[in-house]
């Protein structure tokens, strides 16, 4: 069973914003004919990297919810310049929605059991998913 992790994604209001600054980055790369990938540096380096790249995703906690996945294709550790060791999350650059699940901020990152993670919404990849603040009041109710 594939493992996941859960990162807070600092600096979106939406899963829009993540998405839109995910074109861009590729565009950027594209334009300096680098390698057109996209990927999350963060501090520490999983430990479970065989489960995590066997079908597990990154799930981006927004608003104080979970509101997306991206699926993890490869996990690259490496030293920067300040000699600190930092690891590259290789992701697919498809955002795909999940249910709202609330969570707490927390720093860096946390394991996330396949059993715990949201599901994807239906309909995510045609556009046709509920509005955010529905979904967040469906879900409170205990109707989602």
């Amino acid at each position: 069973m594939p493992l996941n992790i859960l990162k807070l994604c600092v600096g979106c209001e939406s899963v829009e914003d993540l998405e839109d600054w995910i074109a861009i980055k590729l565009d950027e790369k594209r334009r300096a004919g680098a390698p057109v990938e996209h990927f999350h540096t963060t501090r520490m380096a999983p430990k479970r990297v065989e489960e995590l790249i066997d079908g597990g995703s990154l799930y981006w906690i927004i608003k104080g919810g979970v509101q997306c996945r991206q699926t993890l294709l490869e996990i690259r550790p490496f030293i920067d310049a300040e000699g600190i060791g930092r690891c590259k999350l290789v992701l697919e650059p498809i955002v795909i929605r999940t249910e709202w699940q609330p969570r707490r901020p927390f720093q860096g990152w946390r394991y996330l059991a396949a059993a715990d993670a949201p599901n994807d919404l239906a309909g995510a990849e045609s556009g046709e998913e509920m509005p955010l603040a529905l979904r967040r009041e469906l879900a409170e109710l205990g109707l989602l």
